[in-house]
């Protein structure tokens, strides 16, 4: 086979691998607001508490920069989230003049229970790769994250 058509056949590819992402993050976020839906949660409430679960500790200004949320509609979020009992408001024990936010991990039960599904299907789909199939799995999402996390600071700062 010649470059140019090994090239063609590569931009094919690459340009199937972007549709399918797209397709993913609009079926993730479908997801996310289903189970938003049925906890009563906003879904970038739920993103915010996914957040807090998996960085916690972290102060709201932290979080602000995790979420890409201006600190002023985060407020409204913590409030929701803390009337809710998903998330503490503490003072932080080194600086008392600052806040953390904890989530409430009794709770977590709830939200597991209605991922599951997806949870036991991801599972099922992992199952048929190798170890090193999956390395290069976690690489590529580890790399695609950082890369839209990249485009989103980007667009931020171009506003």
């Amino acid at each position: 086979m010649s470059t140019a058509a090994a090239g063609g056949g590569r931009r094919r590819l690459a340009g199937t691998i972007r549709t399918r992402l797209r397709a993913l993050s609009s079926r993730l976020g479908m997801l996310s607001q289903a189970v938003g839906g049925r906890l009563d949660l906003r879904a970038v409430d739920l993103e915010c508490l996914d957040l807090i679960d998996r960085y916690a500790p972290l102060t709201p200004t932290a979080l602000a920069r995790h979420a890409g949320v201006h600190p002023a509609t985060l407020t409204g979020i913590l409030n929701r989230l803390e009337s809710a009992g998903w998330i503490t408001r503490d003072r932080d024990p080194v600086d008392r003049r600052a806040v953390v936010l904890t989530p409430v991990r009794e709770r977590n039960a709830e939200i597991l229970r209605l991922y599951g599904p997806m949870n036991r299907s991801l599972d099922q789909i992992l199952a048929r790769y190798t170890p090193e199939q999956l390395e290069l799995l976690a690489d590529f999402l580890d790399r695609a994250t950082r890369a839209a996390t990249d485009a989103a600071g980007t667009v931020a700062e171009n506003r």
